[in-house]
């Protein structure tokens, strides 16, 4: 039984004197002393009804009268952007309220303002009380209980307004004090309690709010399947083409013929070649993705990430190696610098397919511009032998259907009488 006492009286000190509960106490004063100037604007007004008096000495209805005063003036000035963004700083601090409840920036739209005005004179209002509470009953109440051990105090004024004249009556006002003390706890406890739980309530997102989210997500979600399919052509490329000509000048070095050594020179030019292209394009996209999101998200919109273009292709097709004949009909200057550089991505993926599909088979590549439009076509023979398919199915043709439809383009790719054919139509536009 005495066992269960301690627990119970272990409980309820942790809910009233708990970390979370001075945290909370410490918001409630810290919205007193916000409060503080309004009030003061508040005894102006009432003034000359103190009679000449302080404020701090005049009667508890005029102080009042100041309160009521200060309230629509702290609700008058909770219209400010910078109300709810520290008003969700404060009560994330101190309130213990999960970051994700609470909205982030101003408030946006007539609700969300009504609800943060809400929230500021409501905060502002119970922490005036009970800071006003915290600053005079704490001393009045430890009086009370000093009082038997004090003759001074019991020889004071305030025995003598009290009747203190029996022995024993100023032991009956020491558990006076001390529930005063509970009492105040209690009270701060409570309604810091309140507040925490009506704020995200009122300092929760709004529909703007959810919207505004939910068109970063959609930004940043875009921001990310750009890098990832930047990643995912300019290094599966990579390592398809090295591994190509590594195998080629392997197979040559094999064979022992010293005439075709200028042929393993050419294959290790273009394993330099590709490796140092490829990773200035890796640090390229690493270099957004050490940013965070929302700069990440800018530099995608404002165009800061620059890929190689059409006008690269030599040296794609210089380290795709010898098996890959290109013919370029058009003057491709003309194409936009989105297109073209979503146009390259596509042919390096197409090679990359054929490389890592095709089983060295001769790879023909078509790019044509037309009026208004910039058509890719590439074909490669069905080696006799069925490739080795991905466990996964890869995510080539997939991004390539993903970069066509961005721009507004098709994307076929199948196998049609022992050829497989890749061919993308792409707008082009009439501006540049």
């Amino acid at each position: 039984m005495r066992r269960l006492g301690t627990r119970l009286l272990g409980q309820w000190a942790r809910l009233l004197l708990g970390q979370r509960a001075r945290l909370r106490w410490v918001h409630l004063i810290l919205g007193g002393a916000l409060f503080m100037p309004y009030w003061l604007v508040g005894t102006v007004v009432m003034g000359p009804l103190s009679g000449g008096q302080s404020m701090f000495s005049a009667s508890l209805l005029t102080q009042f009268g100041a309160y009521g005063i200060g309230l629509p003036l702290a609700a008058l000035t909770s219209l400010f952007p910078l109300t709810r963004p520290m008003s969700v700083a404060a009560a994330r601090a101190l309130c213990g309220i999960a970051p994700g409840r609470l909205a982030d920036g101003p408030a946006r739209g007539r609700d969300a303002r009504a609800r943060t005005t809400g929230w500021f004179t409501l905060h502002l209002g119970l922490g005036a009380l009970v800071s006003g509470a915290t600053l005079a009953l704490p001393p009045f109440a430890v009086s009370l209980m000093a009082l038997p051990f004090s003759a001074a105090l019991r020889e004071s004024e305030v025995a003598s307004f009290w009747g203190l004249d029996r022995p024993w009556a100023p032991w009956a006002l020491f558990p006076a004090g001390l529930l005063m003390l509970v009492a105040l706890a209690a009270v701060a406890a409570g309604t810091g309690a309140f507040l925490a739980r009506l704020a995200p309530r009122l300092l929760g997102p709004s529909r703007a709010d959810r919207l505004a989210a939910a068109e970063r997500r959609a930004a940043e979600l875009a921001v990310r399947n750009r890098l990832a399919r930047e990643l995912h052509d300019s290094v599966g490329h990579a390592l398809s083409a090295v591994t190509l000509q590594a195998s080629a000048a392997r197979r040559v070095l094999d064979g022992g013929r010293d005439q075709d050594r200028e042929f393993v020179r050419e294959a290790l030019e273009a394993i330099e070649e590709t490796t140092r292209r490829t990773v200035g394009e890796l640090d390229s996209v690493l270099g957004l993705l050490r940013r965070d999101e929302e700069d990440a998200a800018d530099g995608e919109a404002d165009g800061e990430f620059e890929g190689p273009g059409l006008g690269s292709l030599d040296a794609l097709l210089k380290g795709a190696g010898r098996g890959v004949a290109l013919t370029v009909t058009g003057t491709l200057d003309r194409v936009p610098d989105a297109v073209s550089r979503e146009a390259y991505r596509i042919v390096q993926e197409g090679l990359t397919n054929a490389a890592r599909y095709a089983g060295g088979e001769r790879v023909s590549a078509r790019i044509a511009l037309e009026d208004e439009e910039l058509e890719i076509t590439m074909e490669n023979p069905l080696p006799a032998r069925a490739p080795v398919a991905r466990p996964d199915g890869g995510r080539g043709l997939r991004g390539i259907a993903e970069r066509a439809r961005l721009l507004g383009g098709t994307a076929e790719a199948g196998a049609s009488d022992g050829v497989w054919r890749l061919a993308v139509r792409l707008p082009v536009g009439g501006d540049r």
